[in-house]
């Protein structure tokens, strides 16, 4: 049964473009690690909330945006070996590098089973 890895994130607007290239290179790892798909999608309409949102969640500041991404796995255990290969590799950056564009401190993220893929 696929799986699903999914992100939230708050990244500074200015490093829009870094994000990009931080995502395609870790496209790349995650894709030679048994991922199916890897997606990234730039905020561009995601209100503020009263009790919940996205960018309370990620406690956004002023000049961010959130970061809505997630990864396709064929299953949960090619996700756990995967990610435990991504990990290791030493290309991969580890939530909280300083040469990430974004405050991985503040990253969501979560495994989910797919439950309807219509």
């Amino acid at each position: 049964m696929t799986y699903i890895d999914g992100f939230v994130a708050a990244v500074p607007t200015s490093n829009r473009e870094a994000y990009r290239k931080f995502a395609e290179q870790a496209a790349v790892i995650f894709r030679e690690h048994g991922a199916l798909k890897v997606v990234e999608c730039w905020g561009d309409d995601v209100p503020d909330g009263k009790l919940t949102s996205f960018p309370m969640a990620v406690r956004r500041k002023d000049d961010e945006t959130v970061v809505f991404s997630w990864i396709v796995w064929p299953s949960r255990q090619t996700r756990d070996e995967g990610m435990k290969k991504v990990m290791a590799d030493p290309r991969s950056t580890q939530p909280g590098d300083s040469s990430m564009p974004f405050d991985g401190k503040r990253l969501i993220f979560g495994g989910f089973e797919m439950l309807v893929d219509a």
